[in-house]
């Protein structure tokens, strides 16, 4: 109710991932047609996502090749605070995102950050357990890998990566919010 009066930037974060060798029940074939997907040779890492989604808004996200660790998780949340304080400065709305309760969103590193992030009105809400249908982000990563990357193999993650960049701008264009990605950078 406050986000719909205008009165808090709400956003709903969640993490996903995909695999280069694609599950072939996201796809669909044909009627009368048999469904063949060619493997590559390896099967290569796992490409995970970061997001953040706001309705009607903006889809902000971060691609990792290989695992999702805290380290991560407190860059992109480090510059959704320095969005959140561009939002508080222009409007007076502190930026509420919600999570889910996976152990990076709740460990003790990241813990530590929660007070640096409160300062420029950056806060979390964090969702019952087992409740993710609650969060609108679950549908987008649903859609990204039923209808944007379905069915295919990659050649390698950097194949894949490119794939979820071009899903993800798709889904944006169709749903009409705009689509951002956040550049980790060599660390």
């Amino acid at each position: 109710m406050a986000a719909a009066a205008g009165k808090i930037d709400l956003s709903y974060g969640d993490e996903s991932g995909c695999s280069p060798w694609s599950d072939p029940s996201y796809s669909y074939y044909f009627n009368g047609q048999q469904k063949r997907i060619e493997q590559t040779k390896r099967q290569g890492k796992r490409v995970n996502i970061m997001g953040f989604f706001q309705k009607f808004g903006t889809f902000f996200y971060g691609i990792i090749i290989g695992k999702a660790t805290s380290k991560t998780f407190i860059k992109l949340i480090d510059e959704q605070a320095r969005l959140a304080e561009e939002v508080r400065q222009k409007t007076g709305r502190i930026r509420v995102i919600v999570l889910d309760n996976y152990s990076i969103h709740k460990s003790k590193e990241v813990q530590s950050c929660w007070s640096r992030w409160e300062e420029p009105g950056l806060y979390f809400f964090f969702l019952p357990s087992y409740c993710s249908e609650m969060n609108p982000i679950e549908l987008e990563w649903e859609h990204l890998k039923r209808d944007e990357i379905a069915g295919r193999m990659f050649d390698d993650e950097l194949d894949l990566a490119y794939a979820i960049m071009n899903g993800l701008d798709a889904r944006a264009q169709k749903s009409g919010y705009s689509c951002e990605r956040f550049r980790f950078g060599v660390t």
